[in-house]
């Protein structure tokens, strides 16, 4: 698939209709940026059951903000509409579809399973079989 641009108002929409999205957040002025736009582009040809989108952080400075990108390039992972990976820096395209692969593999019942239960523990309440 080929990577899509998103926007501050697409954004939440690409996230929540699709099971597994890369985001890349990067700017035209940032090196590295370049360097690893060729690799996205080339990993996402590879993998069609993913959307790979793309941020241009000058563009969406509100999105990039929210998103609280502070050095870029960064990538981002949503399995399920979790966040399941961030973090900035180019990678080589063996680690970035090592890390595609990865993302695929997680076991999502057991996150949703672990947020649930940390949602229950911020409000106060025992998960079940919790001892009081």
């Amino acid at each position: 698939m080929a990577t899509i641009d998103v926007t501050e108002s697409t954004f939440g929409e690409v996230i929540e209709s699709n099971p597994i999205v890369f985001v890349d957040f990067w700017a035209a002025w940032c090196g590295p940026c370049r360097g690893f736009a060729p690799v996205y582009e080339a990993v996402s040809a590879d993998h069609p059951d993913a959307v790979f989108a793309k941020v241009d952080t000058e563009a969406e400075q509100a999105l990039a903000a929210a998103a609280n990108i502070t050095s870029i390039p960064t990538l981002m992972a949503f399995r399920d509409k979790v966040l399941v990976y961030s973090e900035p820096g180019a990678l080589s395209r063996t680690d970035f579809a090592d890390l595609v692969e990865a993302v695929k593999a997680i076991d999502m019942k057991d996150v949703h399973a672990r947020i649930a239960a940390e949602e229950q523990a911020r409000k106060g309440v025992q998960p079940p079989g919790a001892e009081a």
